[in-house]
């Protein structure tokens, strides 16, 4: 006679047996009774989750009190867990079950084992300890148990994926959304298995899933250690992935910005292709396409440079993220891209889309044009308007500093065209001595234009010493206002490299400035620059190349 194999809806009492026999189960005949009640169970587990899914856990709990149990006892039969949907539709009844906010000792401990569960669950590993009672109902499927197990983990893993991306696009039917907490509690399972490979399609659609919710679904917990797996590079995820995991958790996005700056702090800079590599590889100018996650790393970036006294290496940094920032923004859709506006929304526009322009975009003799467009708009902004506040006035400073390349022409430009010196001048005076309180950045034009005029004296000498360009800048060079000296030391460096005679002692001179003064790193971080910009601009005459590479071989040694 046929057994009869009809059971009631959610009759848990009867599964509960069913399971207890199931686990004492070690003949065959008893392994065929569970087969044989495969497909039932699932039926029940769907009707079960589709109960469990409209209440919250404490009422499920209550109302269905052998559920913990029964579940309990599903989730380590391998024959339960290894048939069709059974796995995936166990994970959401669990879910439910699931407490998003604990209020006492009883439900955090029933948390613990539900976390402990479903990492059963999802964890390959774990079924090693049951595989003498599974090799040989593996092997009938004709796999090995490494196939096995990795086919059970993509199985769940892919029905997720489905069921998230279903619902997440569900609009029709509010109803049948995953609710948040299930979702909350699907990233908190995640945690212990973040690094599993198998599991990388599941952790993208979660931070791709919305599910129209107004505040965060996702568990911080779950978020942090993505960001921290992703920093060090033991899980590879799509840039869509790792782009909204920036937008969605500030965080994340605070971390990965500091991570950049510790890691190119620490090295050695001595090329900025090296940095441009890594600044690249770290994904922040891309995901700064969007105006949000640009204006808070432009904020990190401006802190870190407060905090870090203004250092030169910091600034660099800096420098070369906003032009590959700008690449990244070339490069974009017209279609897709935002106004320019979301990005420098405080900001000047016509300043902003002067300092935008790159200077490959325009030919080498309208350099100085643009140049002198940029500094009468900056002094008309900071010398007409009434910029009172010194955050106002380092909102202003961090913008032309951010793009410092211009600066850096301008100071080039002193050199080698013939020049009405005041606009190039009073621009680099700016960024040297943005304050101009008791008369400090009229003081350093005064200062700088006597040099500047000395060493245009010297500029086209074939033969130059050493004590010639020492007196030229001995007054100057005594100093004690710190910004005048940097402004100097700039222009000194730009006339060595640039000058008939300065390559016949720049190597001295430049020893001589790293030796007595503080502008070591000043001087290092302008030879990078100009090296990096004549290797992409092109334009400039091998023996000041040549001149280059000598002198950051010589300072590297010395560093």
């Amino acid at each position: 006679m046929a057994q009869d194999t009809t059971v009631p809806k959610l009759n848990f009492k009867f599964w509960l047996d069913k399971a207890i026999e199931w686990g004492q189960a070690t003949t065959l005949e008893s392994q065929k009774d569970v087969c044989l009640h495969l497909p039932q169970l699932q039926e029940f587990l769907h009707q079960t989750y589709e109960t469990l899914k409209h209440m919250n856990s404490i009422a499920a709990i209550q109302q269905f009190p052998l559920i913990g149990q029964l579940l309990g006892r599903l989730c380590w039969n391998p024959f339960v867990v290894g048939y069709d949907e059974s796995q995936k539709t166990l994970m959401w009844c669990l879910c439910c079950l699931y407490s998003s906010e604990p209020q006492n000792p009883v439900e955090l401990k029933a948390n613990s084992w539900i976390r402990s569960l479903l990492c059963h669950l999802l964890s390959s590993s774990k079924w090693e300890r049951i595989e003498a009672e599974t090799s040989t109902f593996i092997s009938a499927l004709g796999y090995t148990s490494a196939d096995y197990y990795c086919h059970l983990v993509e199985n769940i893993v892919s029905s997720l994926v489905t069921e998230l991306r279903e619902n997440q696009f569900n609009e029709l039917n509010i109803q049948e959304r995953i609710s948040v907490s299930r979702v909350n509690a699907v990233s908190l399972f995640c945690l212990p298995l973040i690094t599993l490979p198998d599991l990388t399609p599941l952790l993208e659609t979660l931070l791709l899933y919305h599910g129209g919710a107004s505040k965060e679904i996702l568990s911080s917990e779950f978020l942090e250690a993505v960001n921290d797996a992703v920093l060090k590079k033991k899980i590879s995820l799509s840039e869509s992935a790792i782009f909204s995991l920036w937008h969605r958790h500030l965080p994340s996005l605070e971390s990965a910005t500091l991570s950049l700056l510790d890691q190119l702090t620490s090295l050695q800079i001595n090329s900025l292709e090296k940095v441009a590599c890594v600044i690249k590889d770290s994904l922040l100018p891309q995901a700064a396409s969007h105006p949000a996650i640009f204006r808070i790393v432009n904020e990190i970036f401006k802190n870190a440079l407060l905090e870090t006294d203004g250092a030169p290496e910091v600034m660099t940094i800096i420098q070369v993220f906003i032009q590959l920032f700008i690449q990244v923004q070339q490069n974009e859709n017209k279609q897709h891209k935002f106004p320019l506006k979301a990005y420098f929304p405080h900001h000047h526009q016509p300043l902003v889309i002067a300092l935008l322009r790159r200077p490959f975009e325009l030919p080498s003799t309208h350099w100085l044009q643009h140049l002198k467009h940029i500094s009468d708009t900056l002094k008309s902004i900071v010398e007409d308007t009434n910029v009172s506040s010194f955050a106002d006035l380092y909102e202003i400073w961090f913008l032309v500093a951010c793009f410092g390349e211009w600066l850096d022409i301008a100071a080039e430009q002193l050199m080698k065209a013939a020049v009405a010196p005041d606009a190039l001048l009073w621009l680099l005076a700016f960024y040297y001595c943005p304050q101009n309180e008791n008369q400090q950045r009229t003081q350093t034009m005064v200062e700088s234009q006597a040099v500047y005029s000395r060493l245009m004296m010297l500029y086209n000498r074939t033969v130059l010493s050493f004590g010639d360009l020492q007196a030229s800048v001995n007054n100057a060079a005594d100093t004690e206002q710190c910004h005048t000296q940097c402004l100097i030391t700039h222009l000194l460096t730009n006339f060595l490299l640039f000058s008939s005679g300065g390559h016949m002692i720049a190597q001295e001179f430049i020893s001589h400035i790293t030796e007595t003064t503080d502008m070591s790193k000043e001087v290092c971080s302008l030879l990078i620059r100009t090296a990096y910009r004549i290797k992409h601009n092109g334009g400039e005459n091998q023996r000041t190349v040549k001149l280059l590479n000598e002198l950051l071989q010589k300072l590297a040694v010395e560093v």
